[in-house]
């Protein structure tokens, strides 16, 4: 097993009023899934992806992640099991505008006490495996929308994590650049066997998954084939 939650509430609070968000998430992921988390806004999807990717932590309930117990971590432990375990690819892109590409998908390393020329080789055979070897040298306001998702991408797989999380990878792209970014994404699940889970109100989007798991004020209401659950 990957990730096992159980019984997982989030609450939030601001100022006196406390408003609930999840109410008991049991959801199990085996290693080389690809699932699709959606919900309309304020469903939980999000928070759902910051529990998973040790971004926030719940109120109640357990979760494993590679059979660790996460649930009590300590700031410090969760930074390190996170970056050790979990890449991100947000909807933003979040690249360095000040550094090349290169360095951009370097960078994880060279904080990790990677020596730079090592980390600059697994950097470009990274972006090798995005389609991007010829690119590196740029600077990420010279290249489209696809190519920056491309670059997050492999900047997110740099330290060869367990799971990556993908907060609406393809919000800011156009028709044709979404279906490029999510052949990468497709194919690094399929070829490498890289666990995946994908944040997306597209139902388009989803169907690209292999699991479909649709929340609803907080809760689980569908966990199933994409198929049945975009189409019932």
């Amino acid at each position: 097993m990957l990730l096992a939650l159980q019984n997982i509430t989030k609450s939030y609070r601001s100022g006196d009023m406390l408003t609930p968000v999840l109410h008991g998430i049991t959801l199990n992921m085996e290693p080389g899934e690809y699932v699709a988390i959606m919900g309309q806004s304020g469903s939980g999807k999000s928070t759902l992806m910051n529990v998973l990717g040790l971004l926030d932590q719940s109120d109640q309930g357990s979760y494993l992640l590679n059979g660790q117990d996460v649930t009590h971590l300590s700031p410090a432990q969760l930074a390190e099991v996170r970056n050790k375990t979990i890449g991100f690819v947000f909807q933003s892109f979040n690249l360095l505008k000040r550094m090349n590409v290169l360095e951009n998908v370097a960078l994880p390393l060279i904080y990790a006490g990677i020596s730079r020329s090592q980390a600059k080789k697994r950097a470009q055979q990274l972006l090798s495996r995005v389609g991007l070897a010829e690119l590196g040298h740029r600077m990420p306001n010279q290249l489209s929308g696809g190519q920056q998702q491309r670059v997050a991408i492999a900047r997110a797989l740099v330290n060869e994590p367990l799971l990556l999380l993908a907060d609406e990878p393809t919000g800011n792209l156009d028709t044709q650049t979404t279906a490029e970014v999510l052949e990468v994404i497709g194919q690094l699940n399929r070829e490498r066997g890289l666990s995946i889970v994908l944040v997306t109100h597209e139902p388009d989007v989803a169907e690209h998954a292999k699991r479909l798991v649709r929340l609803k004020d907080g809760v689980v209401v569908f966990d199933g084939p994409p198929r049945q659950g975009l189409h019932p």
